[in-house]
């Protein structure tokens, strides 16, 4: 076998930037292979990401948005047709939208991008990972979760009121622990693991883009969080540390930490189960 074929493999939703872009460069200078499911392009001038390209250590797969499911269904096909295996998944793709908005599916657009799309990626992708050596799935979550005080199905689709940042983003993080928690046990039979990751407090600002976060958090990030170069080690530390046998769990900050409304978590798998049977697969 050669050096290539032994090279481990990732995939990273939303990596061309933040905390998804620097995974990918950690990734890369440890000799890894990366598949990058992104909407925007890399770097011109990232001399690592620019020398991977050339030698095929790093291949993308676009997308115009990743909760549009015709786009999305044309990259999941070329992935497919054209990779091999994947040892690890990262769900990383995400971010935070500054107003009440739906997607084209007609559902909240952070419900639909943060809590539903990484399912669907990974019901796509399922085979791949199965051919893997690491069967590993990492699902970027948040902390914020645990603000969240309602919780229904309903909610989540089409909310009644919006918060930045502690309204439909926390509550479709929430709900993304909650269905990796519930189809652990189903992906276990496969020996497939599944974690959701808070990836701590990161700068992920980026210059132009409108702000989904409440002006004091946009002003403690600029002078205090830190870089995404801390986030992208706490997703690393998820799939590949101490806590790399469980399966199920929320880890934040290298520890187990309890999911609220677990009581939620088969309705959310259910729901979102759904959304792929009976939406997603009538895209093809």
């Amino acid at each position: 076998m050669n050096k290539r074929q032994d090279q481990t493999i990732a995939l990273i939703t939303g990596a061309s930037a933040g905390i998804g872009l620097e995974l990918t460069r950690k990734l890369l200078s440890e000799d890894w292979q990366v598949i990058a499911l992104n909407r925007s392009d890399f770097p011109a001038d990232d001399e690592i990401i620019q020398t991977a390209l050339k030698l095929g250590k790093l291949r993308i797969y676009k997308t115009t948005d990743l909760a549009d499911y015709s786009s999305l269904i044309r990259a999941l096909e070329e992935i497919k047709g054209k990779e091999q295996r994947i040892d690890i998944l990262f769900n990383n793709a995400g971010g935070s939208f500054p107003e009440l908005s739906y997607s084209k599916q007609g559902r909240e657009q952070h419900y639909e991008l943060l809590t539903v799309v990484p399912y669907i990626i990974l019901m796509e992708l399922m085979e791949l990972l199965k051919r893997g050596q690491l069967k590993t799935v990492i699902n970027t979550s948040s902390s914020a979760q645990k603000w969240t005080k309602e919780f229904t199905i309903e909610i989540l689709e089409r909310p009644k009121t919006f918060r930045k940042l502690l309204g439909p983003y926390a509550a479709s993080k929430l709900a993304l622990s909650l269905w990796t928690q519930a189809i652990a046990p189903q992906l276990a039979k496969e020996d497939i693991r599944v974690r959701s990751v808070d990836p701590g407090g990161n700068n992920t600002l980026r210059k132009g883009k409108p702000s989904g976060l409440p002006l004091l958090v946009t002003m403690l990030m600029k002078l205090f969080f830190s870089p995404p170069t801390h986030g992208a080690s706490k997703l690393y530390e998820g799939a590949l540390g101490g806590h790399r046998d469980k399966t199920g769990v929320f880890l934040v900050n290298g520890r187990v930490a309890e999911i609220k409304f677990q009581d939620q978590a088969r309705n959310v798998l259910q729901s979102v189960n759904a959304i792929y049977e009976h939406e997603f697969l009538l895209h093809r």
